[in-house]
């Protein structure tokens, strides 16, 4: 399933604040961590590309990503047991990326949110095992950078 917003039967449009605006501006990150990866550009030239900006926390997210990926994939490749970053399906990286990076670098967001809503995403994005993937390595990760 592709994660173009305008194929997705839930899309709210733009994400103006309220309940689950997280949520949604994490969802729109990911959409747009994919977007860069599937056409080779950085996370920036994506953004910059957009018609209009998207909410605030969406934006710090792919550009947080985008600042520290080869941190990121350092943390993903020693807690994925057996996986080579690269030969992953490109849906988890996206998710993965972008999980590892609030784990890594925003306290203020809580494990479980960074976790559950990664392995969401990743369940509905992605291949049937995905969602539990996503769930033990982000689970090793936080045990590891997040030991309270």
């Amino acid at each position: 399933m592709s994660p173009s917003p305008s194929s997705d039967p839930d899309d709210r449009g733009p994400y103006t604040g309220g309940l689950g605006s997280r949520r949604e501006a994490r969802e729109r990150a990911f959409h747009l961590l994919y977007e860069s990866e599937i056409k080779g550009e950085q996370p920036d030239a994506v953004l910059a590309s957009l018609p209009l900006e998207p909410d605030e926390f969406a934006v710090e997210l792919v550009r947080g990503v985008g600042e520290h990926r080869a941190e990121l994939d350092e943390v993903i490749a020693s807690f994925a047991h057996n996986w080579d970053i690269d030969r992953m399906p490109a849906l988890d990286r996206a998710v993965l990326r972008l999980a590892t990076f609030e784990l890594v670098h925003r306290p203020d967001v809580p494990t479980g949110a960074a976790i559950s809503e990664a392995v969401e995403l990743a369940k509905r994005y992605s291949t049937d095992d995905s969602g539990r993937f996503v769930n033990g390595v982000l689970s090793a990760i936080a045990a590891d950078v997040r030991p309270d």
